[in-house]
């Protein structure tokens, strides 16, 4: 069996073109959301809660997965993490999936870039105004309690049970934006505009994560738009194109 470790909006379409050639997968996601997203397609196991190291191995080894397909978020390098070390110890072949970014060869005067949180809030410190967070539910408690004088906004995805985690830890309801991306450049403009936003956190996720209308808005409106580098990592095999990959699993693994 073949295993997929999906976080991104490509994980529809790999497993609609690899269910062109078998059924015979076993998928995991993060969340129910992300289970509900693949329920048109045939897969024989889904997963959607998180997996710890003992959790994968046994997700692994019950599902009899051969090759693991780790095409998860860009940044969720804990999850990758424990990919590989998985499948270093099950002798399982390991594949990454991984989207390009979009942003890694652009020198604009707007750009500010960082390698990880805690450099982000150094930077909005020195920023007068308010801050829009893009950087994803996972990250909120990192801006909880920061000697700032203005408003950070969240932008999350629409999920009840992240509103509530939200909110229960003391995120002010008029701070959270919940909507599902990506979104266009005037829609950011717009939050830019109402919000009185003068810098905007964001991954480079790729084009398909919608951080090209991020930058546009940002110039637009003249702000900053903080970007958190990727984690770095090297894969003895990797692909960036959902073509390629199915088309390797199916004269490789199949």
């Amino acid at each position: 069996m073949i295993g997929f470790i999906l976080g991104t909006s490509e994980g529809k379409k790999i497993i609609s073109l690899i269910n062109r050639y078998t059924d015979d997968i076993a998928v995991s996601t993060a969340t129910r959301y992300g289970g509900e997203l693949l329920k048109e397609f045939n897969i024989k196991c889904l997963n959607t809660k998180p997996l710890n190291e003992e959790e994968m191995l046994t997700w692994l080894n019950n599902n009899n997965i051969k090759v693991l397909v780790d095409a998860s978020h860009p940044y969720a390098q804990e999850v990758t993490k424990t990919a590989l070390k998985c499948c270093d110890r099950l002798n399982i072949k390991y594949i990454r999936y991984e989207r390009l970014g979009a942003l890694e060869n652009l020198k604009d005067d707007e750009i500010i870039r960082v390698s990880n949180y805690e450099e982000v809030t150094d930077i909005i410190k020195k920023i007068n105004g308010n801050i829009l967070n893009s950087t994803g539910s996972n990250n909120f408690l990192k801006f909880l309690n920061l000697d700032f004088n203005h408003r950070i906004i969240h932008r999350i995805l629409p999920s009840p049970e992240i509103l509530k985690k939200m909110i229960d830890n003391g995120v002010k309801v008029k701070d959270i934006i919940a909507m599902q991306g990506p979104i266009s450049s005037g829609l950011e403009e717009a939050f830019i505009n109402q919000y009185d936003i003068k810098g905007i956190i964001t991954k480079d996720s790729g084009i398909q994560g919608g951080v090209l209308e991020k930058l546009k808005a940002v110039k637009k409106c003249n702000i900053k738009l903080i970007v958190i580098e990727k984690p770095k990592f090297k894969y003895d095999l990797e692909f960036n194109d959902e073509e390629s990959l199915v088309s390797f699993l199916v004269d490789y693994v199949l």
